[in-house]
């Protein structure tokens, strides 16, 4: 079992700065990826980003330039820093973590980001 637990969500202003973390524990030596995703009011969940433990990353073409996906093996944590926020950026933030043989995935509670115009 692994469990995630997200932080840093809140409210800020367009053209600001959020950083999201996402502390991951238990067996996370099977972990092959971890993800960001998002779902805003009445829209399917969305990729944002994703890191593979080799440190290769992915972003949604929305978010690239933005936002940076990174990694603290010594903490077991994920973070996400989105930069120049915009108010279509408004979205719960998941953090999810992958991999293991047969795969499985793991999901955080969510954390609430909010920008306003």
């Amino acid at each position: 079992q692994v469990q995630l637990v997200e932080s840093g969500g809140g409210l800020v202003q367009a053209g600001g700065s959020l950083r999201l973390s996402c502390a991951a524990s238990g067996t996370i030596f099977k972990i092959n990826a971890m993800t960001w995703y998002r779902q805003a009011p009445g829209k399917q969940r969305e990729l944002v980003a994703l890191i593979f433990n080799s440190g290769s990353t992915n972003y949604a073409d929305s978010v690239k330039g933005r936002f940076t996906i990174s990694r603290d093996n010594a903490k077991n944590t994920v973070n996400l820093q989105m930069n120049s926020l915009k108010p279509e950026d408004t979205a719960v933030y998941y953090c999810n973590a992958g991999g293991g043989v047969p795969y499985r995935d793991y999901w955080g509670q969510g954390t609430q980001v909010t920008v306003s115009s």
